[in-house]
């Protein structure tokens, strides 16, 4: 039975990079679901307030409010990017992330520390103000070894590994002179260098993939040289993933997760997640998961 959805709708695809894999196939998807799909370098928008009426300048030229809008906010972009997504809202389309959301995702420390109280797993984890305290940081996380992030790093850039207090020391140090905020978290040995991406649209996974360091490399990222096969994730792990996109209050994110021996830790939450290395591991249609996300939603 096919539903009788508001067939045609008009969806703005927010993205920088009409070229990019993951803009194409949505844009793809949506018209091969009988969809208007138009992307929209955020950039280029220009927001117009008044009394009653928010509406969207492209390029000089006001918008047909779309029925939807998918972000793919890059996180150079968040402070634009999430004023665009906001207007869009104003003026009642859907979006597939809230502006909020996004915003709230891209704090990486009020992340964990929602994460934290939702109650999913996630490997322990320590904020310091520029710190000298390394041994008892170190402790408080079961270490060393540790891993020191940098709370504005992505794509696994500004993650190191210190296997010794020297090393821990070395590296706050580095970070306290550059003003640098990190996060100091347990080193989960027994997770082998992997990672599980669960993808996860509308309250459900729709596709996972583990992905897998290269040799002497922790950092399991495909930006890193990683590789990636299709997982089938086991109950618990799917539970944690879907947990931490509704803690987050993301409809459509990526969820990384490490399996330790006390079960699926969450490491980070991606709202803004490439669909390249996910369909291509595990062989799903994720874009049009996505639109028909949208779908049910208007």
């Amino acid at each position: 039975m096919h539903h009788s959805y508001k067939l045609h709708m008009k969806i703005n695809i927010l993205s920088r990079g009409r070229t990019l894999y993951s803009t194409k196939r949505l844009v793809e998807e949506a018209k091969r679901a009988g969809h208007k799909a138009q992307v929209i370098d955020p950039l280029q928008c220009d927001i117009k307030l008044e009394r009653k009426q928010p509406s969207v300048y492209y390029d000089g030229v006001k918008l047909v409010t779309p029925d939807a809008i998918i972000p793919r906010i890059g996180a150079s972009i968040t402070f634009y990017g999430t004023a665009i997504v906001r207007q869009f809202e104003s003026m009642d389309c859907f979006t597939t992330v809230s502006s909020q959301a996004l915003v709230r995702s891209r704090d990486k420390l009020q992340s964990l520390q929602r994460l934290s109280s939702s109650g999913v797993g996630m490997p322990k984890t320590v904020f310091t103000n520029f710190g000298a305290h390394t041994d008892d940081i170190c402790e408080l996380v079961d270490g060393p070894p540790v891993v020191i992030k940098v709370l504005e790093g992505t794509q696994g850039i500004g993650v190191n590994l210190a296997m010794t207090l020297e090393e821990a020391d070395l590296l706050l140090d580095s970070h306290n002179g550059l003003q640098s905020r990190v996060i100091i978290q347990e080193f989960i040995k027994e997770a082998g260098g992997a990672d599980l991406r669960a993808f996860v649209v509308g309250g459900k996974v729709v596709g996972a993939m583990k992905r897998q360091a290269k040799e002497g490399e922790f950092r399991s990222n495909l930006h890193q040289g990683g590789s990636a096969i299709c997982v089938q994730l086991t109950e618990d792990e799917e539970d944690t993933a879907i947990a931490a996109a509704r803690s987050l209050g993301l409809g459509v994110c990526g969820v990384d997760i490490l399996q330790s021996s006390r079960g699926p830790l969450v490491l980070e939450v991606n709202s803004s997640p490439g669909l390249e290395g996910i369909e291509r591991a595990t062989e799903q249609n994720i874009a049009g998961s996505i639109i028909r996300y949208i779908e049910k939603n208007i």
